[in-house]
């Protein structure tokens, strides 16, 4: 039995870069500890498998040190008011992922003539959150009146997702890293991200997030696209971010949901706090959070009044389970993890022989032809 001489030090920076300790890989990996204190090798099968398991390619754990691994798009996130030091192997694959995509997007849409979307890019920081909010709704064909007359949070969600997809955007929720149930991303890491791009501008949300945050972080990661910077965010409409396009994006998003003038005239004084963002939040399809907030500007309730509000629902929320896309009928979530609008394309481009059936199977997710088949019917590309 050949052992491979490794570095150490590189194999506990793959387990803590997956975020494993040893008592957890234990079971696969018994002699682990001794690979790790020097005291053993590891056969070069065992290594091929460990790093499979961490998400790791093999190649750097012969490296003399620890490649550095930056996001590479600029990173909004904040985490206790600091910047969040090193991403998760999870959330820096769903990126390369998405980056992926929106490149074979991109050169599909050349291919086929479709023209650039003047909204990438059309706002500036200086402009007002209301003119900008207002823009995206007229851009999207959408009221707030619409909104309202939907039952449910879910129906709100799929009504926003459409239409930003009717209007060009690529819109892809997952609460995993492609179709691997097991690698499940972590809402408290991020919870959206933006790639803008004229041809093919590209927004990804966090689906392990509750539906009425995920309305916010979608709203969130438009006003990215309208301002054309991409960046991952955690985006909580009660904080006020530290960088000023976090504010800025946060203002835009909750404008667009909840626009004052509406709140105004819905508003209802003499309703407890407690009980009045709950009605509010049914009515405009928000989370409570971003009800209370918008009382705050509205300057219905005062400062004191919001961050005590907002402790005491932050802790009522956290008790809820959230929802997420996970699981369910496959071919419903593949055009909720992948965007229906990118998934139609790949599986009509596959079809009529632009796209080799490997890379649309490696792009949607799909092991299969069979399934491949299916969800072409299922998103009505074929009969």
């Amino acid at each position: 039995m050949n052992r491979i001489p490794v570095n150490r030090e590189l194999l506990t920076w793959a387990r803590e870069r997956a975020g494993m300790n040893t008592l957890e890989l234990a079971g696969r990996f018994p002699k682990l500890g001794e690979w790790e204190d020097g005291t053993l090798l590891p056969t070069l099968r065992q290594l091929e498998d460990f790093a499979r398991t961490v998400h790791v390619p093999i190649g750097y754990l012969f490296l003399p040190a620890p490649p550095p691994e930056v996001l590479p798009i600029p990173d909004f996130r904040t985490l206790a008011d600091r910047v969040v030091a090193r991403p998760s192997p999870n959330l820096l694959d769903t990126i390369y992922l998405c980056q992926q995509r929106q490149d074979w997007f991109r050169d599909y849409a050349r291919v086929h003539a479709l023209a650039p979307l003047a909204f990438v890019g059309s706002a500036r920081i200086q402009d007002s959150p209301e003119r900008v909010a207002e823009a995206m709704r007229q851009a999207l064909s959408l009221s707030v009146g619409d909104r309202q007359r939907l039952p449910t949070w879910t129906d709100a969600l799929r009504q926003l997702v459409a239409k930003a997809e009717d209007a060009g955007v690529l819109v892809m929720a997952s609460s995993i890293l492609g179709s691997n149930s097991h690698r499940k991303l972590d809402v408290e890491e991020f919870r959206g991200f933006a790639l803008a791009d004229d041809l093919a501008p590209l927004v990804f949300i966090n689906a392990a997030d509750s539906k009425a945050a995920q309305m916010f972080t979608l709203a969130h990661e438009l006003a990215h696209l309208w301002l054309g910077e991409s960046g991952v965010s955690d985006p909580v409409a009660g904080q006020l971010p530290a960088q000023r396009v976090e504010r800025w994006c946060n203002a835009v998003a909750a404008e667009f949901l909840v626009p004052l003038a509406v709140l105004r005239r819905e508003h209802q004084a003499d309703v407890p706090i407690a009980e009045e963002i709950q009605r509010l939040a049914r009515i405009f399809k928000v989370s409570t959070l971003v009800a209370l907030r918008r009382l705050f500007d509205a300057r219905f309730i005062d400062e004191a009044t919001l961050w005590q509000s907002y402790r005491d629902e932050l802790a009522r929320i956290r008790a809820l389970d959230r929802g997420g896309t996970g699981g369910g009928d496959f071919y419903r979530t593949l055009g909720a993890r992948t965007g229906r609008r990118f998934a139609r394309a790949v599986l009509s481009s596959t079809l009529e022989g632009q796209t080799l059936f490997q890379d649309a199977f490696r792009m949607l997710g799909v092991r299969k032809t069979a399934t491949f088949y299916q969800a072409a019917r299922e998103l009505g590309v074929m009969l």
